[in-house]
Order: C-alpha cells, then sequence, then structure tokens
C-alpha cells in the first residue's frame, strides 16, 4: 500500500483549496510539509463527547476541537517522552481564577481574545450553556461531573460577559482538576442553539457531527469507519498554534497494517499499538515507541452479578483463583506493564492503586469453592471480548477458557464488534462475563471506585452494588488525601474490593504508540486518546 493509495480517501477533504490536489501527489517525504498521517485502530462513533453512546475512540474530538475553563501541565518523563501533568493546572479559556474566601465558589476571567471557529466570541453564557449541557444530558458526562460536585445548573453563574462562577455543593479535590478533562468543553452555544428543536434542546443531533468550538483543529472531514481529518485553526489563543496544519487519523482495524505503514514511513504516527509490536518495534531505528504506564487503570475480568452464578461470592472468587495469571502476562501484554495478581493479602498496607489482589492460579482452591456453592457441577456462560481490543483480549479469553474449563465452567466466547462494545459492556450491561479496561482519569483510588464500583455507573460493566462501598466513597471522594480518616477508609474500600471480586484485577497497562522520529511533541494523555496539539513535523 503506497502512500497515494493510503491518503486517496482523505484527498478530497475540505482543507484548503491548494492542499487538495496535493494530497493525491504527497510521497512519504513530503509529509513534513504540514500533515501528519496517523492510524487508529478503532471508530469514531460521533463527535460529541455528550451523546449517550459515544465511545471512547471518539474523546479525541473533545481534545483537539474543544477547549476547557482549565488544563493540566505537561511534564518530561524518564524516558523523555511528554506526558500530562495533574499536579499542575493551566489556563485554557480561562486566564485566571479566584477561590472565594470561604472556599465554596471559584471565579473564572476567560480570555478577551477567546473566540469560536466562526470569529463569535467565547462568553461566560457559552461556559454555563455546555456545563449546564454537560450534567442534564445523563450519562457518563454527567457523572463525570458530579465526581468533581458539579451537579446542578443552579451552580454555574454568569457574572458577567467575561466572568464566570461556580458555586460548590461542598469543598471537593476534584472540581477544578474535573474542569481540565474532556467533558467539561465549552461549546459555541449560539450555533448550537440555532440547530437545536423543541425535541432536542441541546442539539445532540447538530453536535454528533457537527463540532462547534474554539479549540486547536476543526474537523474538515468525517467519514465514519474509515477516517477524520483535522484542519487546523489559526485563530486558536488557548495555546502555541499546533506545528502541523493537517491531521489525517484513519481507521485502521489491521494491527499488521497499521505497523507496516509506520515501519515504511507511510504515516507519522501508529496510536495505541499492541505491546508485542511495541516490543518488537523498540529494537528499530527507523521507529521510536512510547510505552507509557497508565495511571489508575486495570485490565481486568468483569463477573457480573446480574447474572445467577456470579451473584454467589465463591463462585466469583473460584473464578479468581482459575485465572492463568502469569500465562496471559506472557502472552497478551507481553510483558509490558505491572501484574495485579499475588497480592499478599485481602488487607491492603498502603492506598496505593492499582495494587495486586491477593489472587493467584490455584485450581485446587478454585475447586473447593466451586464445591461450596450451588454450581457444583459447574455451569455454562459467555467471555465477551471488543473486536476492537482484540490483540489482548483474545489470548486473554483463550487461556482464560481453558483456566475455567479446569473447575467445571464451560464458556463460549463471543466477539463483539468495537463500535458496539459501550452500549453492550457499559450502557447495557449485559454480559455475563467480559474483558474490561477501564482507567480512572482523575487518579485517585476513590475516584476510580467512584466509576467501577458504584450501581448505576458506567464503568461499573458487573452491576455490583454494596452499600458500604458507596458509603465510603461518597465519604472519601471529595476528602482531602491529608485528612486523617482518607487513608484507612480508602484501605477498606481496596479490602472489600479483593474480597468481593466483582472485577478481577490482571494488569496495569502501558499505552503503546509507535511513530516516525520526525514526528514531534506526542504527549501521553490519562484518557487515552489522541491529543494533536503539540505535533511538529521535520
Amino acid at each position: 500500500m503506497d502512500r497515494r493509495k493510503f491518503l486517496k480517501g482523505a484527498s478530497t477533504a475540505t482543507l484548503t483549496g491548494s492542499m487538495l490536489p496535493l494530497l493525491k501527489i504527497l510521497p512519504a517525504s513530503a509529509a513534513p510539509n504540514g500533515i501528519a498521517v496517523v492510524a487508529i485502530t478503532q471508530t469514531i462513533n460521533s463527535l460529541d463527547i455528550h451523546r449517550k453512546g459515544t465511545n471512547r475512540p471518539s474523546y479525541q474530538v473533545a481534545v483537539n476541537c474543544y477547549d476547557r475553563l482549565v488544563s493540566f501541565g505537561t511534564k518530561k518523563l524518564p524516558d523523555g517522552s511528554l506526558s500530562y501533568d495533574y499536579s499542575v493546572i493551566e489556563p485554557d479559556l480561562a486566564e485566571s481564577w479566584q477561590l472565594a474566601d470561604d472556599g465554596m465558589s471559584m471565579t473564572f476571567k476567560l480570555r478577551d481574545d477567546a473566540k469560536f471557529w466562526d470569529e463569535s466570541p467565547v462568553t461566560a453564557a457559552d461556559v454555563k450553556w455546555s456545563l449546564d449541557r454537560a450534567i442534564s444530558l445523563g450519562g457518563f458526562p454527567a457523572v463525570q461531573m458530579k465526581a468533581g460536585s458539579m451537579e446542578k445548573p443552579k451552580q454555574f453563574v454568569v457574572v458577567d460577559e467575561k466572568t464566570f462562577r461556580i458555586d460548590f455543593l461542598r469543598k471537593s479535590k476534584l472540581t477544578l482538576p474535573d474542569l481540565a478533562v474532556p467533558v467539561p468543553m465549552i461549546i459555541n452555544s449560539k450555533l448550537a442553539k440555532k440547530n437545536a428543536t423543541e425535541k432536542d434542546p441541546w442539539a445532540t443531533e447538530y453536535l454528533h457531527r457537527n463540532p462547534a468550538g474554539s479549540g486547536a483543529y476543526k474537523v474538515a472531514r468525517w467519514d465514519p469507519g474509515q477516517q477524520i481529518v483535522y484542519e487546523r485553526n489559526d485563530n486558536w489563543t488557548s495555546g502555541k498554534l499546533p506545528g502541523v496544519k493537517s491531521v489525517i487519523v484513519r481507521e485502521v482495524p489491521s494491527q499488521a497494517t497499521s505497523r507496516a505503514l509506520v515501519e515504511r514511513g507511510d504515516i507519522q504516527l501508529a496510536f495505541g499499538v499492541p505491546d508485542k509490536d511495541a516490543q518488537e518495534l523498540s529494537a528499530k531505528k527507523s521507529v521510536d515507541v512510547v510505552a507509557t504506564p497508565i495511571e489508575n487503570c486495570i485490565y481486568c475480568l468483569g463477573v457480573n452479578l446480574n447474572f445467577e452464578p456470579f451473584k454467589d461470592k465463591k463462585i466469583r472468587q473460584a473464578v479468581a483463583w482459575s485465572v492463568p495469571y502469569e500465562d496471559i502476562f506472557k502472552a497478551a501484554a507481553f510483558g509490558q506493564g505491572k501484574p495485579m495478581w499475588g497480592g499478599k493479602s485481602t488487607k491492603p498496607e498502603t492506598t496505593a492503586w492499582p495494587q495486586p489482589a491477593p489472587y493467584s492460579t490455584n485450581y485446587e482452591k478454585a475447586k473447593e469453592l466451586m464445591a461450596q456453592s450451588a454450581y457444583k457441577g459447574g455451569f455454562e456462560t459467555t467471555l465477551s471480548i471488543n473486536l476492537s481490543l482484540a490483540s489482548w483480549m483474545e489470548p486473554t479469553a483463550l487461556l482464560i477458557q481453558e483456566g475455567l474449563a479446569r473447575i467445571g465452567i464451560k464458556t463460549t466466547i463471543d466477539k463483539i464488534p468495537g463500535a458496539n462494545w459501550r452500549t453492550a459492556a457499559l450502557v447495557e450491561k449485559r454480559l455475563p462475563l467480559h474483558l474490561e479496561n477501564f482507567g480512572g482519569w482523575l487518579n485517585y483510588p476513590d475516584y476510580y471506585f467512584f466509576w467501577a464500583y458504584l450501581k448505576g455507573h458506567l464503568f461499573n460493566s458487573s452491576n455490583y452494588d454494596n452499600p458500604e462501598v458507596a458509603k465510603l466513597v461518597g465519604e472519601t471522594l471529595h476528602m482531602e488525601i491529608n485528612n486523617s480518616e482518607y487513608a484507612p477508609k480508602v484501605k477498606r474500600l481496596i479490602e472489600i474490593a479483593f474480597e468481593d471480586v466483582p472485577r478481577i484485577p490482571l494488569w496495569q497497562p502501558t499505552l503503546n504508540s509507535a511513530m516516525s522520529p520526525k514526528l514531534d511533541g506526542y504527549e501521553f494523555w490519562f484518557h487515552r486518546q489522541l491529543d494533536a496539539r503539540k505535533f511538529s513535523v521535520s
């Protein structure tokens, strides 16, 4: 596959009139002239992060096309690569902010020069409408905002055209950092309202296909299932202009093809490459590989308590003891990441998260627990995987299938297309046994439990419901970590998770990306999606 063929689908993108013919004839060596080509293996299913059912790969649109009030800083990791810096909050649309003397509100002053793509000014009214929308549409965005204690429209106050205030329901360590995640993106409310209807007051149908932001990049073209093309917003004022005028993001389901393209120099970046490819490509001089540990993230086996066999804790523990952890780590992770099995005890010594669960491969223990249950003779179930993540999920599922068979549990592997996964696993939560890869955006253990262990919350794909866990999360989520009560309560949370095992930890992964040495500015972000804002090519 040569570069001309690869770019053919993007050659008609509405970038600029002068660029159109160039896209058809650009050789690989011409990539530095303002174009970066990126391959991803997953499908973007919406341009609106607030829309119900929007999948994780789609979050990159919120990152590249929209601004927020604030952002996280950037730091250099020991290997020389760039990463977001959770400890630093920097201005984005807000040039400054001030905490009230009583600590119960924060006032933001917007940039005077901030403009949307249509040249209209970014106002406090746009900020309020956008945050109102994020908490009102329900689902994932609303819960994410709730994590930062932003739950009611009355909390968002327009002081004047360029001044915006958030009134707090409670003091929370998460409020300000929560404004830096992709969800509280600021939308051109004037344009959105023009395309709203009585039945669709938040313009979800319009914004699904038509971003209306002020961010570093505009969407020049979106062909679902094929590509998205970004065009630089040369009027962007919230940061230094990207060094790349256009970014072509091609959906390449075949990981082998993605690897071949970056090896040949046909693309500048293969984003999120499998562990095996990362390991092998790191030895090649023609490709740079960045493998970054994903904070607050665990690859795990989800055990759905809505299904009868798994309501029994003994069954869940039996499954945990029958997982061939080391074989999986070798075959699926290729030694990349940190093992999350083999912990010393169900009683954690620290609040570190993630930390290894007190399970390992022990079929005799698993059989003993099965014998104590109502399913002594075993049972049949379905083990579901996301085809977009087949590189690690498929070998993992096959090995788990073998392990479970040894204790009398027969599984059928169900392969679900990536575009349908979020609905099946997270929205409808209808998968009895499944692999999952949740990572918490705000780097606290209580935040992870908020998302993955509370009833009804999106990433609680196991349908787990424990009143004590809910109480402890409610008590710790907004608590400062230097509070004397914080550590004991978090340790208790972890202890319950180990004992009840609605999620069976496998390993903490890395995010791997392979790129041309000519591409600069790649940065790891907690959301694990492409951020092209610092890209440059030489």
